[in-house]
C-alpha cells in the first residue's frame, strides 16, 4: 500500500473512504468471518505501511474493542511503526470514578488498553466529567480532540434566524460557549438535576425564550430523557421553535420517537455515529486535524 495506509471495519465503508480521499491515503477494509460458537476472525490488508490509520467509531462497543485489541496488534506484527486510531464518537468516557466498592472505572481500563495499542488517538466532543484534557484519560504521545460546536452552531444559523443555543446542563457549556461564539449567537445553560436513568429534572435559564427559535445543543443525545424535560419547559415558556443540535446520536426509534413527540422540530447531528439525523460531516475537521499533526 502507501506511504501511509488507512484500514477499516466494513461497517465503517464509507465514512472512511470519504476521510481516505480527503487524507490522500491509500485504504483497505478489515475482514470479519464469525463462527458458530460466536467467536470471530480478522484479516487485515496485505503489505501495510510503516504508518497506518484504523477508522472506527466506537458506538455499541461491545465487539469493537475486542477487535481494536486484534487489529492493532496484528499490524503491529506486520511491521507498523506509527499507528493512529480514528474514533469520533469514544464510548466509556464517562465512567472516570468509582462511587461504590468494587465499581469498575471503564475510561481507565479503556484508556490504558488503547495507550497500549496506539500512539496517536484523535476523537470528536469525548464526554469527558472530572478530567479536561484527554491525554489523562489515554496516556499517548498525542490524544486529539476536534469539536464538531462551531459547525452545529454554523448549520443551526443557516436553518434559523438568530437562533438562541441552550445547553441542557452545565457539562455542555463548553460546547455551547464554543458553537456560540463561533458564531456570534446568543446562548444559555440550563440546570440538570438527575434523580434516576429515566428521570431528570431541567431548570431553564433567566434568559427569555419567548418567540426565539431555540436550539438545544449537546455532545450526545441517547435516552433523551434530559432533551425531552428541557424542550417541554421551553414551549411552555413561549418559543417559536426548539430544534436539537447534537454531535453523537446515539438514539434508536423509540428515543427519536419521544424527543419528536415531546414537540422537538428537528433533530441534527454530524456523521461522528451514523444515523439518519447525520446534517454536517466532522471528517474533513478530522482530516485537517491529522494532516497539521503530520506537519509538525
Amino acid at each position: 500500500m502507501n506511504s501511509a495506509d488507512l484500514i477499516y471495519f466494513q461497517s465503517q465503508t464509507m465514512s472512511a473512504l470519504f476521510l481516505a480521499k480527503l487524507m490522500h491515503l491509500e485504504s483497505g477494509p478489515i475482514l470479519r468471518h464469525d463462527f458458530l460458537d460466536g467467536e470471530f476472525k480478522l484479516q487485515l490488508p496485505e503489505n501495510l505501511s510503516s504508518s497506518v490509520y484504523i477508522y472506527y467509531t466506537l458506538d455499541h462497543p461491545s465487539d469493537k474493542f475486542l477487535e481494536l485489541l486484534f487489529a492493532a496488534r496484528t499490524a503491529r506484527h506486520m511491521g507498523v511503526q506509527n499507528l493512529t486510531l480514528i474514533a469520533p464518537y469514544l464510548s466509556y468516557m464517562r465512567q472516570d470514578a468509582a462511587f461504590h466498592p468494587g465499581e469498575v472505572i471503564s475510561q481507565r481500563i479503556i484508556g490504558d488498553l488503547l495507550a497500549s495499542l496506539f500512539d496517536v488517538v484523535i476523537t470528536v466532543d469525548p464526554h469527558l466529567h472530572r478530567i479536561t484534557k484527554l491525554e489523562e484519560a489515554i496516556p499517548v504521545e498525542h490524544a486529539l480532540v476536534v469539536s464538531a460546536a462551531p459547525l452545529l452552531g454554523q448549520f443551526a444559523a443557516l436553518k434559523r434566524a438568530n437562533p438562541l443555543l441552550i445547553g441542557p446542563d452545565s457539562e455542555s457549556i463548553q460546547w455551547i460557549e464554543q458553537a456560540a461564539l463561533a458564531n456570534q449567537l446568543d446562548y444559555a445553560v440550563a440546570k440538570k438535576i438527575r434523580h434516576s436513568d429515566e428521570k431528570v429534572e431541567i431548570k431553564l435559564p433567566k434568559t427569555k425564550v419567548k418567540d426565539r427559535h431555540v436550539v438545544l445543543l449537546d455532545d450526545i443525545a441517547s435516552s433523551g430523557h434530559t432533551l425531552a424535560s428541557a424542550v417541554d419547559l421551553i414551549l411552555r415558556k413561549g418559543a417559536k421553535t426548539v430544534d436539537v443540535a447534537v454531535t453523537h446520536a446515539l438514539i434508536n426509534a423509540d428515543t427519536y420517537d419521544l424527543l419528536k413527540l415531546s414537540g422537538i422540530e428537528n433533530i441534527w447531528s454530524t456523521d461522528s455515529v451514523i444515523h439518519s439525523t447525520n446534517v454536517v460531516s466532522i471528517l474533513p475537521d478530522i482530516a485537517r486535524a491529522l494532516m497539521s499533526l503530520n506537519k509538525d
